[in-house]
This record gives structure tokens, sequence and C-alpha cells, in this order.
């Protein structure tokens, strides 16, 4: 059974950085895609950021592209997420996710994923 564990969350001012680690087990995770997603109160869960898992590609979304960075350590089979000149309106739950790659990671990005971790909490404050 694939398990994602997010951590790093917390609170940061604007212009701040964080960093996002997914530990991920359960299995080998070769043809398999890795992505984060964020949810603030009040809205629907949006695509944030997304790895294949063996290759390297990756998506974001406009609204962080410039800013994030995703990135896995095949050794630590963990996914982080760099998060730099943050704004308020990151402030969000911050969700990894995984699923197999059956199709390019940017149209992946709008479809459900079928592995989930707990989440951890990003707040910007301004």
């Amino acid at each position: 059974q694939v398990q994602l564990v997010e951590s790093g969350g917390g609170l940061v001012q604007a212009g701040g950085s964080l960093r996002l680690s997914c530990a991920a087990s359960g299995r080998t995770f070769g043809g398999y895609a890795m992505g984060w997603f964020r949810q603030a109160p009040g809205k629907e869960r949006e695509f944030v950021a997304a790895i294949t898992w063996s290759g390297g590609s990756t998506h974001y979304a406009d609204s962080v592209k410039g800013r994030f960075t995703i990135s896995r350590d095949k050794a630590k089979n963990t996914v982080l997420l760099q998060m730099n000149s943050l704004k308020p309106e990151d402030t969000a739950g911050y969700y990894c996710a995984s699923d197999v790659a059956r199709l390019p990671i940017a149209t992946m990005a709008a479809l459900q994923w079928d592995y989930w971790g707990q989440g951890t909490q990003v707040t910007v404050s301004s």
C-alpha cells in the first residue's frame, strides 16, 4: 500500500521560503508521477507541481512557475517542493499525491490521483 507523508509546513512571512517534503513508501515508484496539490479554506483543491519519478520531467501551475521547484530524491524515496518568494495567496494545506504516469504530467495535473498524503499546512503572513 502506497503511503505518502508530508512535512515541512509552517508559518512564514511574505517573501520567505519553505521546503516541503513527501516521504513515499509501499512500492517502487518507477513509472509513477508524484505531485503536489493545495487547498485553501473555501476553495477547491488545485494542482501545484508534478514530476515523473523515472525521468524527472516537471510541470507547474502558472501561479507558482518561477517560484516553486519540485524535485525527487530516489535514494531517499522523497519528493521535495522548494517554495520561494511566498505570497499570502499561497496559504493552504499542501498535499502530496502519486499515481501511475499513464499520461503526460501536464495532462495528469487536471485528473484525480490515486494516492494522497494527509497534508501539511503552509501559512504566509503579509
